[in-house]
């Protein structure tokens, strides 16, 4: 017994609802009307006139079988710019980074500066043991002057047909020896000599006065920091919109309320096949230095920006399958009009397609209505 009437609820609830759908949908019919059938007041007398009103267009209750203007609330269409931009995350690299290191073997007599300390492109850094090379060079100097000697009077001999040419030519050779000689002595002197290749900033330096190093030994490093790299990637979809010169705005966890802008100066030609992403890299003003190589920055790429874009609310927009749609008013109805939806940002979404400036869409009540109802504007925004 009790399963029977689990099952005539059922149908009954089931016939309600549809009634109710057939009624407030597809008739547009209203809570008022619904009263008014239910109380007898709605029912057509005869002649085809509504009971308790005047037949005709010209009374009160308008032409028969009319339906009232649905109260729904509507706002104008802004017009406003739109940025289209891509986020990611990359890291700070220093503009110009070197680690000072010797070309040569040698013992460390002088280190010239302070650990983090500014310095300025030929500042020297460090000093190697040299006496080893002057000796070496002055060696050299001296070879050279007799060379030199020697092909003076080897030169005079062949003058005055004294001696053989053969004499002339090995002195002259034995010069040219004797000064690649000099010249190579002078170049490892001056390896002896290590300088700053730029101007940077000085990080904590590795060795001490009297090591004994050998080359190619780290000393210490060297950062160009007025200017950063950024490097960050993007996803591949994104690579027709990129390109040389775009702005980008970065934020990193130390400094979380202040943000830094750059722009791009180069694309890596070479997708990674393995994530399928573009490389780009940015440069960054630092003039105060606060930024440091290293840090995590968040990264913000400007794609492009419509300084006229149509925008509407997001709650305007009604979904129909993969269509979006609007009920835009037109004479005091709406028309189901079909958009193609661009950015989304703050609660409004960018209109590429389907409306125009001055148009004016409904923001609620679209449950209500179908396409062509009457409809009475109530609360609407007024156009920013």
């Amino acid at each position: 017994m009790r399963h029977t009437f689990r099952i005539v609820a059922i149908l009954v609830l089931a016939a309600l609802s549809g009634g109710a759908y057939w009624y407030f949908v597809k008739q547009g019919g209203t809570v008022a009307g619904l009263m008014a059938l239910a109380t007898g007041a709605g029912a057509p007398a005869q002649g085809g006139a509504s009971a308790g009103k005047p037949a005709g267009p010209g009374g009160p209750g308008g032409a028969p079988g009319a339906m009232p203007p649905m109260p729904v609330e509507a706002s104008p269409v802004r017009v406003g710019a739109v940025t289209r931009t891509v986020t990611a995350v990359g890291s700070l690299l220093s503009n110009e980074s070197v680690v000072v290191r010797p070309e040569v073997a040698g013992r460390i007599v002088e280190l010239p500066f302070q650990e983090g300390q500014r310095v300025g492109k030929g500042t020297v850094l460090v000093r190697l043991d040299d006496s080893v090379a002057r000796a070496t060079l002055a060696q050299a100097q001296a070879s050279i002057a007799f060379s030199r000697a020697e092909l003076a009077r080897a030169d005079q001999l062949a003058r005055q047909n004294t001696g053989p040419l053969r004499n002339r030519e090995q002195a002259a050779a034995k010069l040219q020896a004797d000064e690649a000689s000099v010249q190579l002595a002078r170049a490892q002197l001056d390896k002896m000599v290590l300088t700053a290749p730029f101007d940077g900033v000085l990080g904590l330096r590795k060795v001490s006065v009297g090591d004994m190093v050998q080359a190619g030994k780290d000393i210490v490093n060297l950062e160009a920091i007025d200017t950063l790299k950024v490097d960050f990637r993007i996803p591949e979809m994104f690579l027709p919109a990129v390109k040389v010169g775009q702005p980008v705005e970065i934020q990193v966890d130390a400094f979380g309320g202040r943000k830094f802008t750059g722009q791009v100066y180069a694309i890596d030609p070479l997708i990674d096949v393995n994530g399928r992403a573009l490389a780009l890299r940015a440069r960054v003003a630092n003039p105060d230095g606060v930024l440091r190589p290293g840090l995590f920055a968040r990264v913000t790429l400007t794609l492009n920006t419509v300084p006229d874009a149509v925008l509407v609310p997001e709650q305007a927009l009604v979904a129909f399958g993969k269509d979006q749609f609007v009920f835009k008013v037109v004479e005091g109805k709406v028309a189901q009009t079909r958009v193609a939806v661009g950015e989304r940002r703050n609660a409004e979404a960018e209109i590429t397609q389907g409306l125009k400036p001055g148009d004016v869409v409904v923001t609620a009540g679209q449950l209500k209505i179908r396409d062509g109802a009457p409809v009475a504007v109530i609360n609407s925004k007024p156009a920013s």
